[in-house]
């Protein structure tokens, strides 16, 4: 299968390591700087250092004009972007007659409506023709590269598409599950890296894991009822995309938004904890966007919103700890 990955960062490469040995994968990055290193030297050195690219994978430059014709010329297109680059690129894509999916997990920033959208209702809005669908759950990207067991889950409401990505991904290290609920996957890739925050914070801060395990629990919960009230079903959540993708972004050492709430524990700025990284965090730029669609549903999400109020310096990391212990009794629900 000819298979076109667009985006050059850790996961798209990871997902092109993975998939190169059996498929022909076009690896595009938009910068032709990095195409020509990944061309070169075989080796993602800035976002993905150790993971040799298979013969099969070819890098390449082109354009954001000449993406519809490049993605013609394979059977399989996915979009490895930040979720703040998904309009574009589902725009530029608007005639492709071939099966597109994204990786990318968050709210976009609010652009045409008040408040952020999730991937499935972006491509509603500029590409509703487009066989289309998302592929998520819990994966790391350097453990994918290394061709470590992985499972994931391919939601779209087609068939087609859902068939397309098993063919291409499933294999002997990674095992891909097919979905029909586009929201309930995109709401757990959404919130959980918000909640990632919130229990980097609270192993930051030393609490236990008691503490941890109900901060996991409860965040479940609060992604459940964002989800339901965007038209998910409940169970979806206790799956790999919901349940899993939470336990392995909270409790993972490779988690770039767990790491985030460890460094603000240990008092260092949004902007130092972020700088440090070297990659996107996307639970900082989707903790608003998250807390304010919930607010607009009239769903109650504390602890997301405990993560707001930290990240934009409106408490201490203590004092988000105590917004959460210090609220009145009630119904586990």
């Amino acid at each position: 299968m000819d298979i076109l990955v667009l985006g050059a960062g850790a996961w798209g490469t990871a997902l092109a390591v993975s998939a190169g040995p059996r498929h022909a994968v076009t690896l595009w990055a938009r910068n032709a700087a990095q195409a020509a290193a990944l061309a070169s030297q075989r080796e993602n050195l800035h976002y993905l250092r150790g993971f040799r690219l298979p013969p099969g994978v070819t890098p390449v430059s082109t354009p954001a004009a000449g993406l519809q014709a490049l993605a013609d010329r394979h059977a399989l297109v996915i979009i490895a972007t930040p979720m703040a680059a998904l309009r574009g690129m589902l725009t530029a894509l608007g005639a492709c007659r071939q099966p597109v999916a994204w990786l990318c997990k968050g709210f976009e920033a609010p652009v045409t409506q008040p408040y952020g959208l999730l991937g499935h209702e972006i491509r509603a809005e500029v590409a509703p023709q487009l066989l289309a669908g998302v592929l998520s759950g819990p994966s790391f990207a350097q453990e994918v590269a290394n061709g470590q067991p992985t499972a994931l889950v391919a939601a779209s409401e087609s068939a087609v598409v859902r068939d397309v990505l098993v063919a291409a991904f499933h294999g002997s290290t990674m095992r891909v599950y097919a979905n029909e609920d586009v929201p309930g996957v995109e709401v757990g890739g959404a919130v959980k890296n918000v909640l990632a925050i919130a229990t980097g914070l609270c192993d930051g801060l030393a609490l236990g894991l008691n503490a941890r395990a109900a901060l996991v629990t409860r965040g479940l919960a609060e992604m459940t009822r964002l989800g339901v009230a965007l038209g998910a079903r409940a169970e979806t959540f206790m799956g790999l995309s919901g349940l899993g993708d939470l336990v392995l972004t909270a409790t993972g050492d490779l988690s770039r938004n767990r790491r985030v709430g460890l460094l603000l524990a240990q008092g260092r700025s949004l902007q130092e904890a972020v700088e440090s990284l070297g990659h996107v965090a996307e639970g900082v730029y989707s903790a608003r966007t998250v807390v304010e669609r919930a607010r607009r549903l009239g769903v109650d999400m504390p602890i997301a919103q405990a993560v707001v109020e930290l990240l934009d310096g409106r408490i201490t990391p203590r004092q988000a700890v105590g917004l959460l212990m210090g609220r009145d009794p009630a119904a586990e629900s």
